[in-house]
């Protein structure tokens, strides 16, 4: 799999890049956050429980206010795959699926095991990180697409019927390997989406989402980055469900004030196309971060599920100062996130000065094994 060409940095460029990838993890985190207190209610539920204008801050889940769920936990695992993908690259051996697979096997390690298996040389820093050893409403098809070892591939999907978002919010990542062709970054979060979902809505939609932040990472403005993705889709088979989902998010933008109606609309299932096109039509319409994430959570949808995707779009968008400082204070994790996504700049940006066929920095090698 060839990546295009690579990108030159200068320094004004190299920290453009970094903000837009604290913007996308962190903005990701913070929308799983806000909406993991109300996943699973219905509008008039979170309403009765929160007031008429519904979830406005963090409300307790999990035991503490500003916690994040298995998606987080999957995105974090995603990134530190494609990490690893590039230093494994020294050894002649390409092929940024399997890295990701491994990483999500990693995860899936944290959902049963009581904490860091220290025999464990190739772990890495993220899975020693005792925190995400917890259970937080994975997907079922995410738990049975890497319960074993066998890897998912587009011919022989894991779970061939699913068509839900879990996919779908693990695919960020992708989306910030700038240095990529579009089509070839739509090609690996979709080849990586098989892993656990079959259904080709749920894995173009993952696909879409990564095109969609890879523009906005690139510095596109967020209505130039869904027109470029619709056409990269359009050369797709299958892409029809989420074509016209991108579409019908477009359409919302001019019926009227943003409000649960207009959401609702384009769907309240956990559709993979339904839940991206109520993050992007809640991006798109949204006065600062803060207003786009309270309309992405306030609604009778899969309110983390949207909230993550439409926080890593905004974040992409507009860089980590444009987070709300309130909630990124009480957010868990956070202090993890920083320092992957400052890890994963750092390798895009500097790797040539990190490892190469000939050395690498014992201090990466051991953050990043090749096994």
């Amino acid at each position: 799999m060839s990546t295009g060409t690579a990108a030159v940095w200068g320094r004004a460029e190299q920290q453009d890049f970094r903000s837009r990838v604290r913007g996308a993890l962190l903005g990701g985190a913070v929308g799983d956050a806000l909406g993991a207190g109300v996943s699973g209610l219905v509008l008039e539920e979170i309403r009765a429980a929160h007031g008429v204008e519904g979830v406005v801050d963090y409300v307790p889940a999990h035991g503490r206010r500003g916690a994040v769920t298995a998606l987080t936990q999957l995105t974090l695992f995603t990134v530190d795959g494609l990490i690893r993908a590039q230093v494994r690259r020294d050894t002649g051996a390409w092929h940024p699926p399997t890295d990701v697979h491994r990483a999500h096997l990693r995860w899936a390690a944290t959902q049963h095991d009581w904490g860091p298996d220290e025999r464990r040389e190739d772990n890495g820093w993220l899975a020693a990180e005792e925190w995400l050893y917890a259970r937080r409403d994975p997907a079922r098809e995410c738990l049975g697409g890497f319960g074993d070892t066998v890897m998912g591939t587009l011919d022989r999907p894991k779970n061939p019927a699913a068509r839900d978002a879990g996919a779908l919010t693990r695919s960020a990542p992708f989306g910030l390997l700038v240095g990529w062709e579009p089509g070839l970054v739509l090609q690996l979060a979709v080849e990586c989406a098989a892993q656990s979902h079959g259904h080709p809505a749920a894995q173009l939609s993952a696909g879409a989402f990564a095109v969609l932040v890879h523009g906005l990472a690139r510095g596109e403005s967020l209505d130039g980055a869904v027109q470029n993705t619709l056409a990269l889709l359009a050369e797709r088979p299958g892409h029809e469900p989420v074509t016209e989902a991108l579409r019908q998010a477009l359409g919302s933008v001019r019926q009227g004030i943003p409000g649960p109606a207009l959401i609702e609309a384009l769907g309240a299932s956990d559709a993979a196309e339904e839940v991206l096109a109520v993050a992007v039509y809640c991006a798109l319409v949204s006065e600062d971060i803060r207003h786009g994430l309270r309309l992405a959570v306030n609604h009778s949808g899969p309110s983390r599920a949207t909230g993550s995707v439409c926080g890593a779009l905004l974040g992409a968008l507009h860089g980590e100062t444009a987070l709300p400082p309130a909630w990124l204070a009480e957010l868990e994790g956070r202090a993890t996130l920083l320092e992957l996504a400052d890890d994963f700049a750092m390798e895009m940006t500097q790797g040539p000065a990190l490892h190469s066929p000939a050395a690498v920095a014992p201090g990466w090698l051991a953050r990043y094994p090749r096994g």
